[in-house]
């Protein structure tokens, strides 16, 4: 039994309540990835997963000079690195350009959200009757060893993605934390760490005082195995909701500025979490932002999604650029794959986007990637890649590395299989031009 399965037992008590490259341009040359593995830098990595794929014209390589059925009659903005723009959704994050960089070519075979998830994020193709870890698992693994805190090492805001089990065949003990509750709301109620109810510390001890009297069976039963396991479970549990575990989630202890700087919303306020957590020590973090699956009306999901997206996402790089974490720290912005160049303007559409795999974007920044540099070309309409392209397997390995983690090593494992961290697979190589010296 673990501290969280504690904690929910303990809830059911009634009588006692809950608890419970070159800026601008394109690389087109990528030597690099024959380049020695960089120096370990990323101590965390908080993981933006854009749930139901981002349009790539819509937000980091668009097309201003297409035909409006592609992009839609939106125009692309530069950003405070000359040469690149990225479309006027996210001026925000047009100002901080020199803090991130972009992958134009990501692409890969699967257009289904479940396969191209599990693809994203395990670096496998779905098959085989096995289901391997996450990088999230895989990293809160290899950081496990060296991380002290109270707080799982692999921690989800607020959903699961729900598409597969993401520890796979790797020790529960790496399997994630999902949060649960609304970050925005007075409190953040977090399942197995923040007792709901709005108890106090004072009333969470006097309940857990109340338990010890009552329990007859516990001494009654002193001795047992199973029972000492329940009592490490319980220790850990209230060393989790009295100690300073709790207060990470405790946004109210952010200045009201601050919290308005991310925005007062679920995703906003799930970006100053994650800042939190880092601060914490905790290894991975992800934030699934949902809602962009944007079959029909595209254009009008974008305005408000594109909005908070940008100005939570603007806000934690600059956030831990000042206060001296982004080195140290890994965002990486992604969707298991981008939307159709084309758009859908018929009904039931009304102007939709579809899913598409063959060449989508996303971002990385911190954690020794590079600032102010684009990798890959894709051609006229944000349809094809002409340039560099980039597998999830390079993705993936890309980050590995940075974490001081080699992809090609071996996968530690209780069922005791012969297998490495990534497979061979790859488009061509790991992003090495875009890692700090």
């Amino acid at each position: 039994m673990n501290r969280r399965d504690f904690l929910k037992t303990f809830a059911t008590f009634s009588t006692l309540g809950a608890v419970a490259h070159f800026a601008g341009r394109p690389l087109s040359a990528w030597a690099e990835k024959a380049a020695p593995p960089p120096r370990p830098r990323a101590k965390s990595v908080i993981e933006v997963w854009v749930w139901g794929g981002p349009s790539q014209l819509e937000t980091f390589d668009p097309k201003p000079g297409a035909p409006r059925d592609y992009n839609g009659g939106f125009k692309a903005i530069p950003t405070n690195v000359p040469g690149i723009e990225i479309s006027e959704f996210f001026p925000l994050l047009a100002q901080h350009a020199d803090k991130y960089s972009l992958i134009r070519t990501m692409t890969h075979p699967h257009p289904g959200h479940e396969t191209a998830t599990y693809l994203m994020q395990t670096g496998r193709n779905p098959g085989g009757g096995r289901v391997f870890p996450a990088i999230g698992a895989v990293i809160a693994m290899f950081k496990a060893e060296n991380y002290r805190g109270d707080i799982p090492p692999y921690v989800i805001l607020t959903v699961p993605k729900g598409r597969f089990s993401e520890v796979g065949f790797l020790n529960e003990r790496y399997s994630p934390l999902v949060t649960g509750g609304n970050p925005a709301a007075e409190k953040f109620i977090v399942d197995g760490i923040v007792p709901p109810g709005g108890l106090s510390r004072e009333a969470l001890q006097k309940r857990f005082g109340l338990l010890e009297q009552l329990d007859t069976f516990g001494r009654a039963a002193a001795g047992m195995e199973e029972l000492k396991r329940f009592d490490e479970a319980g220790i850990g549990a209230r060393r989790v909701v009295e100690g300073d575990a709790a207060k990470v989630f405790d946004l109210a202890l952010e200045p009201k500025a601050m919290r308005e700087r991310y925005g007062m919303t679920t995703l906003g306020q799930s970006f100053l979490t994650a800042r939190r957590l880092v601060e914490a020590g905790v290894p991975y973090i992800t934030i699934n932002a949902q809602g962009w699956d944007t079959h029909k009306r595209h254009f009008e999901t974008m305005k408000t999604k594109a909005a908070e997206m940008d100005k939570a996402t603007s806000a934690l790089i600059s956030d831990l650029h000042e206060r001296g974490l982004l080195d140290s720290t890994i965002i990486w912005w992604t969707g298991e794959f981008g939307r159709t160049p084309k758009v859908d303007w018929d009904a039931p559409w009304n102007g939709g986007r579809n899913h598409y795999p063959h060449c989508f974007s996303c971002l990385v920044a911190g954690g020794g990637f590079a600032g102010g540099k684009v990798v890959g070309e894709s051609d006229e309409f944000a349809a094809k890649v002409v340039s560099r392209p980039v597998s999830p397997q390079d993705m993936l390995g890309s980050i590995y590395e940075l974490c001081g983690i080699d992809p090609d090593g071996k996968l530690p494992n209780p069922i005791g299989l012969d297998v490495p961290v990534l497979p061979p697979e790859s488009a061509a190589g790991r992003l090495r031009e875009l890692y700090r010296s």
